[in-house]
């Protein structure tokens, strides 16, 4: 096995994908007799639509860019909508940068779990960490920003790496009355997923747009992740399921 192989499946074991990653079938998309109406206790929550994520960008994920049309169409028929941004400290903790002799995708084991260490990216305040040019933000209420404690990672919208230290999302979607959250956005398989999972855990329904995510598919991470989203009850759907 090369250093290319090895780093790659390190970075599925260290993100908790769970065990070895065997050839598992992506499921079947749910289909859905009626269009799914988003009312008033519906959220759309938009995840990581960077410049660091997309053709150019320091983690570029292959197309990434073309989550935004689709998100700008289907955005105006939601009444909440949540965007959150990677936001990290220079010398954050999970850059490979910050710890001498290694290098990017490499792990270390920190107090919450092990860490996949990862080039310099999204770091506050740069080109990098911007939201994409031409994603319409102008119905998001709450811009949620992430892995901006320095010592701690952060995946999900709704809890820092340690599965413990809340971002707040939970109880502000609750406050506002939401059951249902439907997301969108990159990677489907890392941010997306472990936000989906995390939702149903605060007791959401969770529906992820398939086509308006892109995924970074690493040795079958991708098929993993839909596996573990289905088993926590996510469902998965396209736009074209969402009424207009």
């Amino acid at each position: 096995m090369n250093d290319y192989q090895s780093s790659r499946r390190a970075l599925l074991r260290a993100l908790s994908f769970a065990g070895v990653v065997a050839a598992l079938p992506i499921l079947p998309r749910r289909v859905f007799a009626a269009k799914i109406m988003p009312d008033a206790h519906s959220a759309l929550i938009v995840v990581d639509v960077q410049n660091c994520f997309v053709t150019g960008g320091t983690l570029a994920v292959k197309n990434g860019e073309a989550v935004v049309p689709v998100i700008n169409r289907i955005a105006p028929n939601f009444a909440t909508v949540v965007m959150t941004q990677d936001w990290h400290t220079p010398g954050h903790v999970s850059f490979a940068s910050a710890h001498p002799g290694k290098k990017p995708f490499d792990t270390i084991d920190l107090p919450y779990g092990t860490q996949v260490l990862w080039p310099d990216h999204c770091v506050q305040g740069t080109d990098d960490a911007k939201l994409r040019e031409g994603l319409d933000v102008s119905k998001a209420q709450l811009i949620i920003r992430k892995g901006y404690h320095r010592d701690m990672d952060s995946y999900s919208a709704f809890a820092e790496a340690d599965h413990t230290t809340t971002t707040g999302l939970g109880g502000y979607l609750k406050e506002r009355g939401i059951r249902s959250v439907f997301l969108a956005g990159l990677a489907t398989d890392y941010c997306v997923a472990w936000t989906a999972i995390d939702a149903r855990k605060a007791g959401f329904d969770a529906y992820v747009i398939e086509d308006a995510c892109r995924a970074i598919d690493l040795n079958g991470s991708l098929a993993l992740a839909w596996e573990r989203m289905s088993a926590s009850g996510v469902k998965r759907i396209k736009s074209d399921d969402i009424a207009t």
